[in-house]
């Protein structure tokens, strides 16, 4: 889809509809609405006096112009009662009106800027929020569908018309850069698991490498061994997949430093091992790399707005299946830094090949950690499909990532860390087990992974939640949602505007 920036009166664009907006409470129509409703003859103020249109969040209400506007439809959009107008409303309201637009047949929009001015929105940011909107919210994953089905059309192209075209422009193109990387997590979380295997995400990384000017290493068996990395070569020892870590890496300044470690979660599939899970929405277990996609879609954005920071996302990928040379309940492994582990359920197995990751990276002296994992049904249970778990052992560095989180509409909510947790996962026989009781599992779960990082500032992103959702709504589209790409954006940017 091509988003473009003009100055012309949206009055006068040709285009296959127009989109304006409404707030609640208010009794005439505003702005470019209130000039609408002069050409329609009042069509929109009747509609607001007979109660049609109530300007609730969200709210589609089409008129078609019948020929007294360039435009043949117009969609009035409810954004709501003012006081309450948020950046993220303005990004899901943008994306439910392009939907429905794309449901009608129409190919191309027109857009005033949603929301500019109001509770100091700035126009860059709104104009930023209806990219981002857009293009999250016309995302599909049809691939694998080979029948053209007749009443799914495409929106080719947006306008947004504001009063300084290089701002606007400005504003798009950083949107785009934004909902682009999202959308790379989404395109390799939705891929089914006979697709998405460890050797192919390699072969994606490698891609986007190529395309972004990114430096890109994937280590073997053979090296994993050499590196003592028990974790990820006990988990994929029951599969024939042969097991990749991926590192990726952006360099932004002249220094072979890791000014920040991405660490993802990369299981291509898992049924959990041993450990089997139920076969209901197991299908959904080929999401489980969401955390890892995340992280290497998140270098493709820094790649494009080249901030100087040194980033590099280390994915450990492999299937966890079961089989006669699976890991067992009770084996014992060494991760990289040394620690023993009892592996009491091998459906635990996330936080194992990133013991050796976040190993890794600390071993590599990153100066910060953020990983990303949908590790825990503990933490879905306990926040539901709405935020993000946060974790950290640096309360300063937690606070941003959660205010960046915010500013994304990827909500992100701290959860505790304190040492008591940590008797849960001591082991009779060796350091560590890597499940405790099944109370507070996201902390547990969390307190496992503190073990690896050292003394490096570190967040942990329990994603089990928030990677995929079931239906439409807002910006976010059936199937992978993308989380947390552009809070992780967010936050190098703050870390570099700093």
């Amino acid at each position: 889809m091509e988003i473009k920036a003009t100055t012309d009166n949206i009055t006068g664009i040709k285009t296959g509809a127009i989109i304006v907006n409404h707030f609640e409470g208010v009794k005439q129509p505003e702005g470019a609405a209130a000039d609408i409703d002069k050409i329609l003859g009042g069509a929109i103020s009747n509609l607001i006096k007979q109660k049609d249109i109530k300007g609730k969040i969200n709210e589609i209400t089409l008129l078609h112009s019948m020929g007294k506007l360039p435009a043949s439809k117009v969609v009035v959009l409810g954004l709501g009662n003012k006081k309450e107008l948020t950046i993220n409303k303005v990004r899901g309201a943008i994306a439910e009106a392009c939907r429905y637009l794309r449901g009608k047949g129409v190919s191309s929009i027109a857009s005033v800027i949603a929301g500019e001015g109001i509770n100091k929105i700035k126009t860059e940011d709104a104009v930023q929020a209806m990219t981002e909107g857009a293009m999250l919210g016309l995302y599909t994953f049809r691939r694998y569908i080979t029948k053209k089905e007749n009443n799914f059309g495409e929106i080719k192209e947006l306008t947004i018309v504001g009063k300084e075209k290089k701002q606007v422009e400005k504003a798009i193109a950083r949107g785009k850069i934004m909902a682009e990387a999202a959308n790379y997590a989404r395109d390799m979380v939705n891929e089914p698991g006979n697709f998405m295997t460890p050797t192919q995400m390699a072969n994606t990384t490698r891609q986007l490498a190529k395309k972004y000017g990114l430096k890109v290493e994937i280590l073997d068996r053979a090296k994993m061994k050499e590196l003592g990395m028990g974790g990820l070569l006990g988990v994929s020892q029951g599969s024939q997949q042969p097991p990749k870590f991926i590192i990726l890496t952006y360099k932004g300044r002249e220094s072979s430093e890791i000014d920040l470690a991405l660490v993802g979660k990369g299981i291509t599939f898992d049924s959990g091992g041993i450990s089997i899970k139920p076969s209901e929405n197991m299908a959904d277990m080929k999401g489980d790399m969401a955390g890892g996609a995340a992280a290497l879609a998140t270098l493709t954005a820094l790649a494009q707005l080249k901030p100087k920071i040194n980033v590099t996302a280390f994915v450990p990928a492999t299937e966890n299946l079961p089989s006669g040379t699976a890991m067992k309940p009770g084996d014992i492994i060494s991760a990289m830094n040394g620690k023993t582990i009892e592996v009491l359920n091998t459906d635990a197995e996330g936080r194992l090949i990133l013991a050796d990751a976040l190993s890794y990276a600390a071993k590599r002296k990153a100066k910060a950690i953020i990983d990303v994992a949908t590790l825990t049904g503990a933490c879905q249970i306990a926040l539901g499909k709405i935020c993000s778990g946060a974790f950290t052992n640096n309360q300063i560095m937690l606070d941003k990532v959660v205010a960046a989180a915010n500013d994304a509409g990827e909500s992100a909510w701290q959860l505790p860390m304190f040492e008591e947790y940590r008797e849960f996962i001591k082991s009779d026989v060796a350091d560590i087990k890597n499940i405790g009781n099944r109370y507070g599992g996201a902390i547990t779960a969390a307190k496992f992974l503190e073990e690896f990082v050292d003394k490096t500032p570190w967040v942990h992103l329990d994603i089990a939640g928030t990677a995929d959702t079931d239906k439409d709504k807002g910006y976010l589209v059936k199937g992978a949602t993308g989380v947390p790409v552009r809070t992780l954006v967010n936050f190098v940017l703050a870390q570099v505007k700093k």
